[in-house]
């Protein structure tokens, strides 16, 4: 089976579509993920995740969104797409010259308002019928309502300092992986002092908070799609579940069950 995101955006040019807003809806109705490899296109970028989970690489990091939620890229920003199997996305393409928009990636937290205005607008079957007068006010609607969404803080800061893209491309790969600060700082031939005050000057966080971030991201994927606690938990490295289970509520204020039920 053909990969639905690289198959939708293969016949989909959001740039050829002389419309300020136009969506279109994808559903990855397979056992495995789909990905769309690194792009660019003019108009400004809204990834929403109706079902399962979605991860965006951009410019300077990764963004993750749980169901409900949405990553923004700006125009002209080279990024990817990835969404987990049997997951469930629609893309919303703005004109760069909307203005109040996000000038930067971040990931928004939709209201059920937006997100069925954005299945409105994903569900026009003639692009044409965009410009008619009761679509014209809906989108407009559903502009403002996006200058109103809440940032999340679901973003993991990836540099473009050699070692930090080494290290991080490998934790990715291997997100159990427990080495310390000292045993990186050996594979990558730093001091372990060196290690540390560079990952803190480009990411502003410590290497342990940094590396726990790239788990909540991985964890609220996974957990969207399907997996349970006790997978996810492994899959992380943890030694136990509760050990898991207590980082996930302090990071977002909630335990991991409650979190997912809740979006």
């Amino acid at each position: 089976m053909l990969d639905p995101l690289y198959h939708a955006m293969q016949s989909f040019d959001p740039d050829a579509l002389p419309y300020p807003v136009t969506a279109l809806r994808v559903d990855n109705a397979r056992e495995e993920s789909s990905e769309l490899p690194f792009h660019r296109h003019d108009k400004a970028q809204l990834v929403v995740s109706l079902q399962g989970g979605v991860m965006c690489q951009a410019e300077g990091g990764m963004w993750m969104v749980p169901p409900r939620c949405g990553v923004w890229i700006p125009g002209d920003m080279l990024h990817s797409n990835h969404i987990t199997a049997n997951g469930q996305v629609c893309l919303l393409f703005v004109d760069p010259t909307i203005t109040g928009l996000p000038e930067h990636c971040c990931t928004l937290s939709l209201t059920p308002l937006v997100v069925e205005l954005i299945l409105h607008v994903a569900q026009i079957a003639n692009p044409a019928n965009l410009t008619l007068p009761h679509e014209t006010q809906l989108i407009t609607v559903l502009l403002e309502e996006l200058r109103r969404m809440q940032v999340e803080q679901l973003h993991l800061p990836i540099p473009e300092h050699p070692v930090l893209q080494r290290i991080a491309h490998a934790l990715i790969r291997h997100p159990d992986d427990r080495s310390t600060v000292a045993q990186w700082a050996s594979k990558v031939a730093m001091s372990e002092r060196t290690l540390a005050r560079l990952v803190q000057r480009e990411t502003r966080m410590s290497f342990g908070r940094w590396r726990q971030q790239l788990h909540i991201l991985i964890a609220l994927q996974r957990l969207a799609a399907g997996f349970s606690v006790q997978r996810v938990s492994d899959a992380l490295g943890y030694e136990s579940v509760s050990a898991f289970i207590t980082m996930f509520r302090k990071a977002l204020g909630k335990p991991p069950g409650r979190y997912i039920a809740e979006q």
